[in-house]
């Protein structure tokens, strides 16, 4: 591959809206610094090292705490006999509620095969057939066959996030744990250079220091821990996202936020990651119910219990409405003790540490915040609109999801895609901000003024544009988001709940930026304050995105606006953080996304 020439430390340097932290300590350089461990992330890090590259892995807790090993239920791909490609785009594209980027499901559905292949021989043992050794297949909801290879039952992550660990250390790949990062480093063309990171603890680097690189990668996870109840751990606090729109990248389709339709109900005030009742045992042949026993979702699909993932939520929502009550149930009885020991032996112990039994009881379940369907924009070969910055998994918007997941489509977008990336960066290409997000992943040739946006709309108050003014958030502000965010973001929204979000979420940074200039103070720089400060960014885009886009489409539910809107809204939001702290929200004129040199709109102010 190409091998970057080092940059003198004076080269490189953080946005100007960079969080407030103290100066870099220590340095180190890598040819290629991947921010995440998940499955996306170690894949990128064992193919660029495979190739020669120097790769540095920086996350944010331990190599195998990333959200990958919490996935249960598996990864879907076209394995099974009878089952293909245009199959699994067939599903996907119907999931994705019309925003999905077809060229990338493509990519998605006819590599997926093979990269699973590759995990298996990286090391990764999937559940198989005693007798012939094929891979046993589950269904999950949205998918018309059994697609769905799992592992142990029903920890795949795990399964998957201990091949992937054990090959990124027997590769001897440098490795950074315990380190929140910060703000991408920039070079004076603007190309990405490098990142500022924060490790915890004490060793031979700890505090603030910098890692330089030519490629960076996030492959950081989701955002999940703006509401106050998620699947997500409790390092999902959308970094990746925030320190992309800092350094001035798009990100797109944040609006999108999936809620699981079974998770684990711990009652009205339980708060945090909570336990997920996996897709599969459904997929195997659970009913959901009402507290009398009835199958509320027949005849609202013609999958039922096995609909895509919004429509099985805004099912319990409804029938939660109309009975007054707090949760529904899953009814999986029928399964016996020993097929929830051998089939479901991580949910099977959840439940019990709980207090319930599924063997004889059904298993009280509400909606939870889970899945970010967008994020930041990205090609087909996962580059941002920032030269030299990638970006895969969660964290990305690669056009694949579109306003709603299919199940375990996740792993699989984060394996494949990682595997594009590798193949770029090592391949020595050099992308630039005009090749970068739009052209190749959305077709905009043949998309017709598809690539065009509209005007864009500036949303929150200004606030400093130097990282030395900027104010950091207390700690404490993080509950006060998410109850902001649960409350008028969640499952169901409105105009009215969705402008009260805003107009509080505004507040908080008005209060900020006041004590900041009327005292000199804010909060001390520290993992937690960045965190909430990181929160608080993402938290805004989510409301601006959520408050413009005027229908209810996929995994977003307008109650003011029940009906999709094709003419109006079959089209993409792309969010940018000015200078100043406002944001500019535009909409393409279509499902296609722009190619990244479109002229940006000008600003306007929000009514």
């Amino acid at each position: 591959m190409t091998r970057p020439t080092g940059r003198p430390a004076a080269e490189v340097a953080a946005p100007a809206t960079a969080l407030r932290a103290p100066a870099p300590g220590w340095a180190t350089e890598a040819d290629v610094v991947v921010v995440g461990s998940g499955v996306a992330g170690l894949t990128v890090a064992l193919r660029c090292a495979a190739a020669g590259a120097r790769v540095t892995v920086v996350t944010k807790a331990r190599l195998d705490d990333g959200s990958t090993r919490w996935a249960q239920g598996g990864i879907a791909a076209a394995l099974g006999e009878g089952d293909t490609p245009e199959q699994h785009l067939d599903d996907t594209l119907v999931a994705g509620a019309g925003l999905c980027d077809e060229q990338a499901v493509r990519a998605l559905v006819i590599e997926g095969p093979d990269a699973v292949r590759r995990l298996i021989a990286t090391g990764a043992r999937f559940d198989a057939d005693d007798v012939t050794g094929e891979i046993l297949l589950t269904r999950e909801g949205g998918h018309h066959r059994r697609r769905i290879a799992h592992a142990g039952g029903d920890a795949t992550g795990a399964e998957i996030s201990r091949a992937l660990v054990e090959a990124v250390r027997a590769a001897g790949i440098e490795t950074v744990e315990n380190a929140l990062v910060l703000d991408l480093l920039k070079d004076g063309s603007g190309r990405a250079a490098g990142v500022t990171l924060h490790v915890m603890g004490e060793g031979q680097r700890d505090g603030v220091g910098a890692v330089r690189a030519d490629a960076v990668v996030l492959a950081t996870g989701g955002m999940g821990q703006i509401f106050s109840a998620t699947t997500n751990p409790a390092v999902s606090t959308g970094d990746g996202v925030a320190l992309a729109l800092r350094a001035g990248a798009e990100v797109s389709d944040l609006e999108f936020v999936q809620f699981h339709p079974t998770v684990l109900w711990l009652g009205p005030e339980a708060e945090g990651q909570q336990p997920l009742v996996s897709e599969a045992v459904r997929g195997e042949g659970a009913h959901l119910v009402d507290a009398d026993g009835v199958r509320f979702m027949r005849g609202q699909h013609e999958l039922a219990e096995l609909a895509p993932r919004d429509i099985v939520a805004k099912g319990i929502m409804r029938r939660m409405r109309e009975r007054g009550a707090e949760h529904m149930y899953l009814d999986a009885r029928h399964f016996g003790a020993e097929m929830w020991g051998r089939r479901f032996p991580t949910i099977l112990a959840a439940c019990r540490a709980h207090g319930i039994d599924p063997v004889t009881e059904p298993i009280p379940v509400a909606p939870a915040a889970h899945y970010a369907s967008g994020g930041v924009r990205t090609d087909l070969r996962g580059r941002t609109t920032v030269p030299g910055l990638y970006a895969c998994g969660e964290v990305a918007c690669t056009g694949v999801h579109g306003a709603n997941r299919l199940a375990s489509n996740s792993l699989l977008e984060g394996l494949v895609f990682a595997e594009r990336i590798a193949e770029d960066i090592t391949a020595g290409a050099e992308s630039t901000g005009a090749e970068s997000a739009g052209v190749e992943s959305t077709g905009t040739e043949s998309a017709g003024t598809g690539g065009r946006e509209r005007p864009a709309e500036r949303t929150g108050p200004s606030a400093p544009a130097a990282s030395g003014d900027a104010p950091l958030l207390a700690s404490e502000a993080r509950y006060e988001i998410q109850h902001i965010m649960t409350h008028g973001a969640g499952v169901l929204r409105s105009a009215e709940s969705l402008a009260r979000a805003a107009d509080r979420l505004d507040r908080v940074q008005y209060d900020a930026v006041t004590q900041l200039r009327r005292d000199g103070k804010t909060a001390e720089p520290g993992v937690e304050t960045w965190e909430a400060t990181n929160l608080h960014l993402v938290a805004r885009v989510l409301v601006a995105a959520a408050l413009r886009r005027e229908e209810t489409r996929g995994c977003h539910w307008r109650e003011d606006r029940p009906e999709r809107d094709d003419a109006a809204w079959r089209r993409h939001l792309l969010v940018t953080l000015r200078p100043d702290g406002a944001l500019d929200v535009r909409a393409t004129d279509s499902e296609a996304f722009p190619p990244s040199t479109t002229p940006r709109a000008e600003t306007e102010s929000r009514p």
